[in-house]
């Protein structure tokens, strides 16, 4: 039989007649003696067993504390809350910085460049973004030209008041035989 009061020479060496605790306020696997004397296993399991958590400080939000395997880890994880931005070239990017995000940021198309899609700046048949194009081309002016090959190099462009050239023949390069005193002379050019 358990003993829960001892007394020795008319002073009380142990009291457990007035303990409270019962297993459910002790953590498991921890005893104490309850009231009765009994040892008793506690049966507490509400802190919980960290020793399989494995999370790193970069990856708890910064200012937050946590504790893994049995350790207080203060967060580092940068908050980054709403991060938004724009893209304003075709090979434009935007970089995500590491850290929290809450989920409302945005990244999108500069506002100029988004004035720029409409629909008579994009060719007919062709949709870009979601906006249909309707641009069918303007009246242009075509010209041909010929040219001459000579010692000098040439630059052929279309004459003012003509768009582009359709097409441009290159003559061929002059040759000619003259006979002379001592023979033939060859003019080439």
């Amino acid at each position: 039989m358990a003993k829960n009061k001892i007394i020795y020479g008319g002073n009380v060496l142990i009291d457990l007649t007035d303990t409270t605790a019962v297993a459910s306020d002790v953590a498991s696997g921890k005893y104490f003696y309850g009231r009765d004397g009994v040892k008793t296993e506690g049966t507490n399991t509400k802190d919980s067993d960290t020793t399989d958590a494995n999370a790193l400080a970069g990856e708890i939000l910064a200012g937050r504390i946590a504790y893994v395997n049995k350790n207080k880890v203060t967060g580092e994880m940068p908050n980054r809350g709403g991060a938004s931005g724009t893209i304003a070239t075709k090979a434009g990017e935007y970089s995500i910085q590491q850290g929290y995000h809450d989920g409302s940021g945005k990244v999108g198309i500069d506002a100029t460049e988004k004035a720029k899609i409409i629909p008579a700046n994009i060719k007919a048949g062709i949709e870009i973004l979601g906006v249909e194009g309707e641009y069918s081309g303007e009246a242009v002016t075509v010209q041909s030209k010929t040219a001459t090959p000579s010692t000098s190099s040439q630059t052929i462009l279309p004459d003012t008041g003509y768009d582009y050239l359709s097409q441009v023949t290159v003559n061929a390069i002059p040759y000619t035989e003259t006979p002379n005193t001592y023979g033939t002379t060859v003019t080439i050019g």
